[in-house]
């Protein structure tokens, strides 16, 4: 980094500040308790913006250019210092420089799982990681809440001070969204772009900086999601959560069949074996219900019923919180009819 400022005697004639390190953000201009010459020189590059400061108020603000500090060019400093008619004598202020480029690749993740409510799985604890771009846009709300009086605040240590931020905003933003967990554990790209809108607003006005692009590059949820996720993709052709039920029950009465065979026969005996499942599930409700022969209670748990179709737990409590297999809630647990499943199975 080159800094170069001329002084003469005990005045400040040229501001400028040469940044070559690519990671700075803000840098204070570093005066060596020398006062500002009256009609000293500004110089402020591409990508850079000068922020004065006088006794902890913010003053002026200048983009790129070429400024000489005159009573007309700091009207606020002027206002601040009590100028009534301009200053003629050297005075002092902080000079701070911000860095207005686009900080590209900025790693943030979620160091505990983000809670979020879904529809179809209920409370559903997601991990997440993926980059930022972003600019500062507001630079006394930056140095205010981010750089503080930092002397050379660099990216480090704005990765170091935001990505608790950014995560936390993040977690607001997917709370409020509303999207739902199967999305966001696959359609990444579309995620960031729909959290834009809802990130932005929050850290431009907190902090001063601009997300110019979010990225989600991998989203985990808890194995038991993972597995219902991969079951939900599995049964695309089929069309829903009641069809896929009655397909594993099928699929599993089936089972220890020929052992493979062709796939007309596995079809065959598919087919087969749900048409059996139907049957039987007659026959039990038009025995008596205290017929010991039966065998079956008129209310079951979910592992009962599950265990009765060939299906998992889950799968029945699934399908009960769908609203497709028919349960009601005794205590702390559902129970489920034999005529509730009778009906779910003749649909």
């Amino acid at each position: 980094m080159d800094i170069l400022g001329f002084i003469k005697g005990e005045l400040l004639e040229i501001i400028e500040f040469n940044d070559d390190s690519r990671d700075t953000l803000s840098w204070r201009f570093p005066d060596d308790d020398k006062a500002i010459k009256n009609g000293a020189q500004l110089i402020v590059r591409e990508s850079q913006l000068v922020q004065f400061v006088y006794l902890g108020q913010f003053g002026d603000c200048f983009g790129p250019g070429k400024h000489t500090l005159v009573t007309d060019n700091i009207p606020v400093l002027t206002k601040l210092k009590s100028w009534k008619y301009g200053f003629e004598s050297p005075f002092k202020a902080d000079i701070y420089y911000i860095t207005t480029r686009l900080f590209t690749g900025n790693k943030w993740g979620t160091a505990n799982p983000v809670m979020m409510r879904d529809a179809d799985f209920g409370i559903v604890r997601l991990r997440a990681f993926g980059t930022f771009d972003f600019k500062i846009v507001d630079a006394p709300v930056f140095l205010k809440e981010v750089a503080g009086t930092d002397h050379h605040f660099r990216l480090d240590e704005f990765a170091d001070t935001m990505r608790s931020r950014i995560v936390s905003v993040f977690s607001e933003a997917l709370a409020s969204c509303g999207v739902p967990a199967l999305d966001v554990a696959s359609r990444y790209s579309e995620l960031g772009d729909a959290l834009l809108p809802l990130i932005n607003p929050q850290v431009i006005a907190k902090y001063g900086i601009e997300i110019a692009s979010f990225i989600v590059e991998n989203v985990s949820v808890p194995p038991e999601v993972e597995a219902a996720i991969d079951k939900r993709s599995s049964m695309g052709a089929i069309g829903n959560l009641n069809d896929y039920v009655k397909f594993q029950m099928a699929e599993s009465m089936t089972k220890g069949g020929d052992g493979g065979g062709s796939p007309a026969a596995a079809a065959g005996q598919m087919a087969m074996g749900f048409g059996m499942a139907q049957e039987m599930m007659k026959n039990m409700q038009a025995q008596p219900a205290a017929s010991p022969a039966a065998g079956i209670p008129e209310l079951m748990s979910p592992a009962e019923a599950a265990q009765l179709l060939g299906v998992t737990e889950a799968d029945v409590i699934a399908s009960i919180d769908a609203g497709d297999l028919k349960g009601r809630k005794i205590g702390a647990a559902y129970r489920i009819s034999r005529a509730a499943l009778d009906a779910f199975l003749a649909e």
